[in-house]
């Protein structure tokens, strides 16, 4: 889960889960979740193979109002494991993920960032946006 193809590293990809996937925002980070649809790879194709490898995809943004250098690597680590704990069970593989961490962060246990996760993947926007993609892929 954690390996470098299950993360967001275009811009490309960053800029359509942010603008188009739906926000949630919870105590120091906010979450947005994008299911990929018919319509993901945009019209240049830049992710063809979005759906059929490797999700849910993820995507950090950590500003230098974390922290400096070390504790900004170490709240990634720490949200990607969190990440890795929660979003099997909880999202379809066909779905790009994009935390937004604030300086709070730094002062959360891991367990707190699992539960602070789950609850925002279990929000009935999120669930109702992945819900819709998946209706209108099998139906």
């Amino acid at each position: 889960m954690s390996a470098d193809s299950a993360r967001i590293s275009r811009k490309s990809d960053f800029t359509r889960t942010l603008s188009q996937g739906v926000r949630v925002s919870a105590r120091d980070l906010t979450v947005n979740v994008a299911p990929v649809g018919a319509d993901w790879p945009d019209s240049r194709d830049l992710r063809p193979d979005v759906a059929l490898h490797g999700g849910p995809w993820l995507g950090l943004i950590i500003s230098k109002k974390v922290g400096n250098a070390v504790i900004r690597h170490r709240t990634a680590r720490r949200l990607r494991h969190a990440f890795a704990a929660v979003a099997p069970d909880m999202l379809p593989p066909e779905t790009f993920v994009v935390v937004r961490a604030f300086p709070g962060i730094v002062a959360r246990s891991g367990a707190d960032l699992e539960s602070t996760l789950r609850s925002a993947f279990g929000h009935r926007k999120v669930v109702a946006a992945v819900d819709k993609v998946a209706v209108g892929v099998d139906g």
